[in-house]
């Protein structure tokens, strides 16, 4: 699991607003030499890091709508393979072909039976490592399901036998459906990669060495305290403010 869950994330940031608060109340008591920790560059951070966390919801928003997408795609292959291969069975398909069809159905069927997981499709907690292992093992399965599928379209359509009646058995249709899980693999891949780019920008916004949020929060109380004190009741007021930094 995350050392710092969104809600972590969202916190250090309402914790800023109100440390900028306290900084501006003070009056003319607060005046760093440091830039970075002004008020007019404190109030930018802030500004950054709300942007931050509005962009990554909605690049989450857009790769989970596009998981739930593929997964819906995805979702009645191994079914529908299965009864290709039956389809071709009642053809006049030589037994070579038809055991060419069957290997790459059992491709297709793999190991996993049943409906998609949640990491099979992508959809993991907010951890960086673990996404990325995750959706990259995912990201080989669906690739592979897709090879397999079209594999087994090119297959019975160089049967000349194999004309079903149901139109979602025939080539033509086959063919849009590939296309269609390729289209929608397409929307996870580039979602995932906007949503992971916008995470990078978050954390380096707010838990970058020096300039981010949590170490530019944790200068300021530096400062408060050296300007009234350390029992002051202005360095109380500040010293109660939460900043959790990211383990790595």
């Amino acid at each position: 699991m995350a050392s710092t869950s969104e809600t972590g994330h969202a916190k250090n940031v309402a914790n800023f607003e109100d440390l900028i608060s306290f900084c501006t109340g003070y009056g003319t008591a607060y005046n760093p030499s440091k830039a970075a920790i002004q008020l007019p560059a404190l109030n930018t951070l802030y500004s950054n890091a709300q942007n931050a966390l509005a962009g990554l919801t909605s690049s989450k928003i857009v790769f989970d709508n596009a998981t739930n997408a593929r997964q819906a795609a995805f979702e009645p292959l191994k079914k529908l393979a299965t009864r290709i291969v039956n389809a071709l069975d009642a053809t006049e398909a030589t037994d070579a072909l038809l055991k060419d069809a069957r290997t790459i159905n059992s491709k297709i069927q793999g190991k996993r039976s049943g409906k998609l997981t949640k990491a099979d499709a992508g959809i993991t907690e907010d951890e960086p490592t673990e996404t990325a292992k995750t959706i990259s093992v995912s990201q080989q399965s669906f690739d592979s399901l897709i090879e397999n599928f079209a594999k087994l379209i090119e297959l019975v359509g160089s049967e000349p036998s194999y004309t079903p009646n149901e139109p979602e058995l025939q080539v033509s249709t086959l063919t849009t459906t590939l296309n269609n899980l390729k289209t929608t693999n397409t929307g996870v891949v580039n979602s995932y990669t906007n949503y992971s780019n916008t995470r990078i920008t978050r954390d380096s916004i707010l838990y970058a060495t020096n300039s981010g949020l949590v170490d530019t929060a944790l200068e300021v109380k530096k400062y408060v305290k050296s300007v009234f004190g350390a029992t002051s009741p202005q360095f109380k007021q500040v010293s109660g403010l939460e900043f959790k930094k990211r383990k790595k």
